[in-house]
């Protein structure tokens, strides 16, 4: 795929205030990890290639694992993930797919009950803004940095 439009090139200022959120974001109070699992889950949903390559390399350097990325699809069948990163997986699914139930009381309770009200702000500022870039990217289809690396060049083997 091509770049259609180069979005930061034609409208800066509106990219620059999406960035000035983005500083808050990578400040504020939840961990840097954590940020980046929920984004990169968030580009899973959306199907964002720009936004998968760059959160899964941010991850990977803020300390989260290849075997937790790997299995962020099926979180909710994997030990792996602790109670807090699971309450904030599900209500990054609930807020991107508002349109199916609205943010249910149960999944509010759950992220509510694993963090306190500026945190639970910050959490859903990171799934919006996540939302906002991804749609951005599939609009638009800036290039991933990497290309996907051929079975042969990742030691997979095909059967």
């Amino acid at each position: 795929m091509a770049l259609r439009v180069n979005y930061v090139q034609q409208a800066p200022e509106g990219i620059a205030a999406m960035r000035a959120l983005e500083h808050y974001l990578n400040n504020c109070e939840l961990d840097r990890g954590l940020i980046d699992l929920v984004r990169t889950r968030v580009s899973q949903l959306n199907g964002c290639a720009f936004c998968l390559e760059l959160h899964t390399r941010e991850a990977q350097q803020h300390g989260i694992s290849v075997e937790k990325l790997l299995l962020l699809d099926a979180w909710r069948e994997t030990p792996g993930y602790s109670e807090r990163e699971r309450a904030a997986l599900q209500w990054a699914e609930v807020v991107t797919n508002i349109q199916l139930g609205h943010a249910p009381d149960a999944a509010f309770d759950l992220a509510r009950a694993a963090f306190n009200e500026k945190e639970l702000v910050d959490l859903t500022l990171v799934i919006t803004s996540m939302n906002a870039w991804n749609r951005l990217g599939i609009a638009f289809r800036p290039v991933p940095k990497e290309k996907p690396p051929s079975a042969a060049e990742s030691g997979i083997e095909r059967r």
